[in-house]
């Protein structure tokens, strides 16, 4: 069995990806720089292994603390930056197509510090993924080897542990209605819509929210709605103006008032801020994450965070 403690990375190296589905690759090559001076957009789903060091990730604005053995979770969309790295990690990224036709649980927890013999069977499921990206070529053989490979290790990440939750009554309408929001937060934030087309009442929809996160649904929306303007004004230089534009607010001014009242800072202030690295380190317990169509994430509330208004996007 291989040994729970420092271990010797796959080797990645030069591996070759699987074009447009799935490739292993090293941590330092998502940086948009050298240095991680500003989070990177993360574009396709991601793996992160890590294997040597220690130090902290910084994923949608919360420091998770990562050594040999954490396991990090992360969707496309979501925002990454490990600035001056004192760990190395090998990286499995895919795209949604490569699971097509697989049923897998898509709810993996976003942080897991794997030990005995979890550490041992994941360990060797992602160092024999990168060995075979390396090895294979372009054929209908490789894709369905790797496919498969994948497959059973996320499937591996999600059977029941003792870091799941026990599910709740409210679960599933939480659920769906989370998944409502990711498809149409653009467009409303009103929760008599998202009531209205899952066919259920606003005092449904809030009491769910309150039992899975303690948060009403209004707050789920509008949180959903802060955490996209913080990604795409922490990593992208879109205009501040084009950003409200794009997430539903007529004016400018309307957005500034929403982003100030719920991060506490104004649009300007947290973009300027950008390359200060996060300050706060959250400890995970397992996150309540809700599942889009498109494979994407987001964390209502932070069970972490403190109970006096203060919010998951907040990192400094």
């Amino acid at each position: 069995m291989l040994s729970t403690g420092p271990f010797t990375a796959p080797p990645i190296g030069t591996a070759r990806p699987v074009p447009d589905e799935m490739a292993t690759f090293a941590l330092a090559d998502l940086a948009g720089d050298r240095g991680w001076r500003r989070p990177v957009l993360v574009e396709r789903e991601l793996l992160i292994l890590t294997t040597r060091g220690h130090g902290d990730a910084e994923l949608d604005f919360h420091l998770l603390p990562c050594r040999p053995g954490t396991l990090l979770r992360v969707h496309a969309g979501q925002v990454l930056r490990c600035a001056g790295p004192q760990f190395d990690a090998t990286v499995v990224g895919w795209d949604a197509q490569a699971l097509s036709g697989f049923d897998v649980d898509p709810d993996a927890p976003t942080w897991r510090q794997l030990a005995g013999e979890d550490e041992d069977a994941v360990i060797s499921e992602v160092s024999q993924l990168a060995v075979d990206c390396q090895r294979h070529g372009d054929s209908s053989a490789a894709r369905a080897l790797l496919r498969h490979q994948l497959a059973v290790l996320l499937l591996r990440l999600t059977l029941p542990g003792a870091d799941r939750s026990p599910p709740r009554p409210e679960a599933e309408t939480f659920q769906r209605f989370c998944r409502a929001v990711e498809d149409d937060y653009q467009h409303t934030r009103r929760v008599e819509d998202y009531a209205a087309s899952l066919g259920c009442s606003v005092r449904t929809l809030t009491r769910a929210c309150l039992a899975v996160t303690g948060r009403s649904a209004k707050q789920v929306i509008d949180e959903r709605v802060a955490l996209q303007a913080g990604r795409l004004l922490a990593a992208t230089d879109e205009p501040i103006a084009r950003i409200g534009r794009d997430l539903g607010f007529s004016e400018p001014t309307n957005f500034g008032r929403f982003f100030t009242r719920e991060v506490g800072v104004s649009p300007g202030a947290f973009r300027a801020a950008r390359e200060q690295p996060a300050v706060r380190v959250v400890r995970p317990r397992p996150p309540v994450e809700a599942a889009s169509a498109n494979g994407g994430r987001f964390r209502p509330g932070n069970p972490g965070e403190p109970a006096n208004g203060g919010h998951a996007i907040r990192p400094w």
